[in-house]
């Protein structure tokens, strides 16, 4: 699957002060938009560039952009796209990013409403790959969703790409959903199953085979699994061995698993307070496994807002994927 690539000439502000044309790549990572989406759009609704450089090389002009804002902006609303088409063509074209001309009773004065209309997800100050995954998560644009994740992902490194723009993506749509009366559930809904696919597709190394693997699972009752699913594809991207199990893991076979597995870690997740068991962390602390004379207990890690604000003696709460892989890699070291 295509990923957004950066494009090697320079882009932005001209020596002349005009701004420069930019490249697909660059405007796909600006509206949150597949490059394939775009080239689609220009060929089956004749939305594209008004000049190609060479003759061969697409080059978007601060008005071409304008338009694609507009068709970005509808489609977002459910707008069709051969109708957001046709609409944002005969519009009047205005600077990048001020919406609509004539808005505010002049050509390219400034728009009051948010960029992105009403369906725009809360992002507040966050990098501009979060705008444009959000972009295309409420536009339910699931091969820019990919290609999105897939780039962010390349370039940054999995720890990276979830704290600085994965997880507060997220986090809008979930705003964006307890505040919008039940909508947007759609949007939350394939943004998650995107993750989870992107991070399955996050190469592991070999596997170390002199140490015991790190338990995953998220407590009873617990849906929430991405989280702890981006903590199982760190440790496999470190060749740290790690066995996930998933959400809502029945108490029963968490014992089971550990009395099979003698893991060196379990890592328990918990969303809410109201899944966060206490019991479970005493009786996971106390389960023992190999010969009898030498049996081991394994070493609890809680994670998740769900344990805040509570004491859980006998485990270590983690915060962050960062140092969360920085803790279970040291219980190997050590």
């Amino acid at each position: 699957m295509g990923r957004v690539k950066a494009d090697s000439r320079p882009e932005g502000p001209a020596e002349d002060g005009v701004t420069a044309a930019l490249s697909t790549g660059a405007v796909a990572r600006r509206l949150g938009v597949a490059p394939t989406t775009l080239r689609s759009w220009e060929r089956r609704y004749a939305i594209g560039p008004a000049t190609r450089e060479d003759g061969r090389h697409r080059r978007w002009t601060p008005e071409d952009i304008s338009r694609l804002e507009e068709m970005c902006r509808l489609t977002a609303q459910g707008v069709p796209p051969a109708e957001a088409a046709r609409a944002a063509m005969s519009a009047p074209a205005a600077a990048p990013g001020s919406g609509p001309a004539g808005r505010d009773g002049q050509e390219g004065a400034p728009s009051s409403r948010a960029p992105g209309g009403p369906n725009a997800l809360p992002l507040g100050d966050v990098r501009q790959e979060c705008r444009g995954l959000a972009r295309a998560a409420v536009r339910l644009d699931a091969p820019a969703v990919d290609a999105l994740l897939d780039a962010v992902l390349a370039e940054h490194g999995l720890v990276t790409a979830w704290e600085e723009v994965i997880a507060p993506t997220l986090h809008a749509v979930g705003r964006k959903w307890a505040t919008s009366g039940e909508r947007y559930v759609e949007v939350e809904h394939l943004l998650s199953w995107h993750v989870s696919s992107a991070l399955r597709r996050v190469r592991n190394a070999a596997e170390r085979p002199d140490v015991p693997p790190v338990l995953l699972a998220c407590v009873p009752g617990e849906q929430h699994s991405l989280p702890v699913e981006a903590l199982a594809a760190a440790l496999g991207e470190r060749g740290l061995p790690a066995r996930m199990f998933g959400p809502a893991l029945p108490a029963a076979a968490l014992h089971d698993a550990v009395r099979r597995l003698g893991p060196a870690a379990v890592v328990l997740w918990a969303q809410s307070r109201s899944t966060a068991d206490r019991s479970l962390v005493q009786k996971v602390s106390g389960i023992h496994w190999g010969v009898k004379g030498a049996r081991k207990r394994t070493s609890v890690l809680i994670a998740g807002p769900g344990w805040a604000g509570g004491a859980y003696p006998g485990a270590l709460r983690l915060h962050g994927l960062g140092s969360a892989v920085d803790v279970v890699e040291a219980l190997f070291a050590g």
